[in-house]
């Protein structure tokens, strides 16, 4: 039996942190080719800094000359990806940072093993190992301390972006400590909230003022009490913010970006991959199994395990842990999920849905515990798998 009293934290990061900065553009420059073709190959990284932006790494369409157009269009569209967040900084401003482009196209040897091929099942596009994870403890299926980190900051955005709370600037992080007892969440030990603020004279408790509201909205009731400690911008100011306070990177948020280390990560990143990339689409699938176990009442925590090599097609493993709280032994649930789905790379991508510009808005906030939305977003929350696995245990 594992541990229920403890306490456990996780952090999350806002949109305007410049690693969050550098997934967002990567997954704009994915979401563009996959609007002009399903099927489009790309390996986008980003890199930012003071007044500049690199982007580099591998794209491809079937269409040569509508990826030259692309190409031409990658500055723009890493502007207007800054002008959202909200960056009119005298050092990192949308209309004047420097942006250079070295994309180029996706490796022959690299496709050979991707590609389909007349003799061939699509292989994955790299070996790896890749985890999912649900549990009962939140309506989300999703850990507390992640999924209420990142309500906070999702929350602080809106009221920023919205104009209601003009000081806040876009760089922000979230911290949250929460008490367990008897497995389930019931408290907030202490909170930290570092936010930039675009006044100097604000000190951290004119922060705090403006930020306790909301966190308090977001939280839930009795979660905050007198005996949470408090720490709002703790260092006191925090004006410089954003790849000019310090440089970001694609693919440098994976635990913010999962499960805020409540479960374990396979090590490689999601955003600016496209989804024959099992890094992303078998980790996708991975949390779409767990979180249907759990919500089929077959256990109250679930992780499951994916791996992969380059080049062919089928998992070469399925594990599943239940923690002792399954109501069927996990070799038993590692049986059904062979059955219920078809875990290749193009039977994830087909039964998921991925093939679709779905990626720009997972890039800050968080991939999980999200809704699944009409236009296909989010896909991999749905719980439509609960009676097929009923059925297969």
């Amino acid at each position: 039996m594992s541990r229920q009293n403890y306490i456990f934290t996780s952090e999350s990061v806002s949109e305007g942190h410049p690693d969050k900065v550098c997934d967002r553009i990567s997954d704009a420059v994915l979401d563009a080719l996959l609007t002009e073709e399903p099927e489009a190959r790309v390996a986008c990284e980003t890199f930012a800094t003071t007044n500049r932006v690199v982007i580099g790494g591998e794209i491809g369409l079937s269409d040569q000359a509508k990826l030259h157009e692309y190409m031409v269009r990658i500055e723009d569209i890493a502007r207007d990806c800054i002008r959202d967040i909200g960056y009119e900084q005298d050092k990192f401003h949308w209309e004047t940072c420097e942006i250079t482009n070295l994309l180029h196209e996706q490796s022959a040897h690299i496709a050979q093993g991707v590609n389909a091929a007349t003799d061939k099942e699509e292989g994955a596009g790299d070996q790896g190992i890749m985890f999912g994870f649900a549990t009962n403890e939140t309506d989300a299926l999703m850990p507390a301390p992640i999924l209420y980190a990142h309500a906070i900051l999702k929350r602080l955005a809106e009221v920023r972006k919205d104009g209601t709370e003009p000081a806040l600037g876009p760089d922000a992080k979230s911290q949250l400590s929460v008490r367990y007892e008897n497995g389930k969440p019931v408290g907030v030990s202490s909170l930290v909230l570092s936010t930039q603020h675009l006044d100097p004279d604000l000190t951290s408790a004119d922060i705090r003022a403006i930020v306790e509201p909301y966190i308090t909205e977001v939280l839930p009731d009795g979660w905050l009490t007198d005996a949470t400690e408090w720490h709002v911008n703790p260092t006191g100011k925090f004006v410089i913010g954003g790849p000019d306070g310090d440089a970001g990177l694609t693919g440098r948020k994976i635990i913010v970006d999962t499960y805020g280390g409540a479960a374990p990560h396979g090590g490689g990143a999601f955003s600016g991959k496209d989804p024959t990339k099992v890094d992303r689409s078998a980790a996708y699938a991975a949390r779409y199994l767990a979180k249907n176990v759990v919500a089929a009442g077959l256990a109250e925590k679930c992780t499951i395990q994916l791996s992969y090599a380059i080049g062919v097609s089928k998992p070469l493993s399925i594990y599943c842990d239940t923690f002792g709280t399954g109501a069927v032994k996990p070799a038993a649930i590692e049986a059904a999920i062979d059955k219920v789905m078809d875990l290749t790379p193009r039977g994830i991508r087909e039964h998921m849905s991925l093939n679709k510009p779905i990626y720009q808005r997972t890039a800050a906030y968080g991939h999980f515990g999200r809704a699944p939305e009409a236009d296909g977003g989010f896909s991999w929350e749905k719980t439509d798998l609960v009676e097929a696995l009923k059925a297969a245990v």
